[in-house]
């Protein structure tokens, strides 16, 4: 008896996935490759497409060979900021450029005076000027610096609508690949912004994520959709699983604080702090920020762990109570760590560690800290009349205690949860093309929630 399931490739810059789930949204199967990187005609790393477009066609000839599965539906995640030119015969012209390739200083004379200087160009696309990080700029640039490839462009996409592309044959853009930091879409009037067309360059006009494009493969019809960015994915399992308004903290290397429901413009201020707007499968700006929480916290525990003699990862055997809680916030009169900011090498080698008597002490006052900071980055995304009375906390320092606990303490009006969900931005991307692959109502989503009480 074979099991229907749908289909979802999960590509990010260093791991890919190809993963299955069943009708309840049980993941059913899983397997992960890791690529070694090419280089670009520049001599610039860049991922290998033919060895992913040659793998995940060798993951769908599996299944098809396995009798226990059936694939009801095909999707695709992606990570951002990443195009791909095709010719007029539907070809790839270029490779897979990165997004961390240079941007040459020349490409972009005068570009940003034209509309009304960085700042300005910058609040109205939602994008801070980041380069190559701004994938329209990308076309920017291969129109500039390559011209010679760029008169061969017929069609662009974004890499998530290029890799269903590989099996539809459809041109497509959808909006939450528009809408990271791309520097493509104007917020202020919900269109693509004014210097595509002034420099002759026509994208696709977006079409909702739930776009469906019925597909032979390998000879079974299969329902296919047309890719997610994944950031915006791993919020789909939250819209459908909570019911009222929320912010979500993703916690890892980067700490990225997301609200869906903050339908406030965009500031230039907020900008400059390193806030920008993601677009929702709703079409609807998720206003966002960002700090460097696990790479501050690891510089700095590691500065700690060698003065006091402990091992690396000692840290994670910390025991705190509520009382240690207590006495920490009424105690505290203001940063230790980070007075004067976080510094450009992410150690504050001002802080002498002879001021705490132990390891343990030292490390409660650097979750403090880290905590404060969290706050004034998570302050960035919060209107003025705020609604959202749920957080969730999902990722690696979900499993911090002191970490939740503290971060709890400090929103004393929310209620606060840890949640775990197993490859999200999958799951995020299946739920999307789950009512064309079985039609019925989708089942509850279980999004791992585990409440904290802050300080108690």
């Amino acid at each position: 008896m074979h099991r229907e399931v749908i289909a979802i490739f999960d590509i990010g810059k260093t791991n890919k996935k190809f993963l299955l789930f069943d009708e309840d949204l049980k993941l059913v199967y899983q397997e992960e490759e890791k690529f070694v990187e090419i280089t670009d005609e520049d001599g610039f790393p860049c991922d290998d497409i033919d060895k992913l477009e040659d793998w995940m066609q060798s993951c769908l000839e599996g299944i098809a060979q396995n009798e226990a599965f059936v694939i009801k539906a095909l999707n695709f995640a992606t990570y951002g900021a990443t195009l791909m030119y095709l010719d007029n015969q539907g070809k790839r012209l270029t490779p897979v450029y990165n997004y961390l390739k240079p941007m040459p200083d020349d490409v972009m004379d005068g570009f940003y005076e034209s509309y009304g200087g960085v700042e300005e160009f910058s609040r109205n696309t939602a994008s801070p000027a980041l380069g190559m990080l701004n994938s329209g700029l990308q076309i920017l640039w291969l129109k500039r610096k390559k011209s010679d490839v760029f008169g061969k462009v017929k069609d662009i996409l974004h890499l998530p609508q290029y890799v269903s592309y590989c099996f539809s044959g459809k041109v497509t853009s959808e909006y939450t690949s528009i809408g990271c930091h791309t520097a493509l879409w104007d917020f202020d009037n919900n269109r693509y912004h004014p210097w595509l067309e002034a420099e002759g360059i026509i994208l696709p006009q977006p079409v909702p994520n739930s776009t469906i494009f019925d597909v032979l493969i390998e000879n079974h019809p299969v329902k296919t959709g047309i890719g997610i960015h994944d950031s915006s994915a791993s919020l789909v399992p939250y819209f459908k699983g909570s019911g009222e308004e929320f912010i979500l903290i993703s916690t890892g290397t980067w700490c990225i604080f997301m609200n869906p429901f903050n339908k406030e413009p965009l500031t230039a201020g907020q900008l400059r702090r390193d806030s920008l707007c993601y677009m929702s499968i709703q079409q609807q700006q998720v206003k966002s920020s960002r700090l460097f929480l696990g790479h501050i916290h690891d510089v700095n525990v590691g500065r700690l762990s060698a003065y006091f003699g402990v091992v690396a990862g000692h840290y994670k055997t910390i025991k705190t109570t509520s009382e240690k809680i207590d006495r920490l916030l009424m105690s505290s009169k203001g940063r230790v760590f980070f007075r004067q900011g976080v510094p450009a090498d992410y150690v504050d080698s001002s802080v002498d560690p002879a001021h705490f008597l132990t390891f343990a002490d030292a490390y409660h006052q650097l979750m403090l800290d880290l905590v404060d900071l969290c706050m004034e980055s998570l302050n960035l995304i919060i209107p003025t009349e705020d609604h959202a009375k749920t957080v969730y906390i999902s990722g690696g320092f979900a499993g911090n205690e002191l970490f939740v606990r503290l971060l709890a303490a400090r929103l004393p009006g929310k209620k606060v949860y840890t949640s775990e969900i197993d490859n999200a931005t999958a799951l995020g991307a299946a739920m999307v093309v789950w009512e064309a692959a079985f039609g019925s109502e989708m089942p509850s989503i279980d999004l791992g929630l585990k409440p904290i009480i802050g300080n108690k």
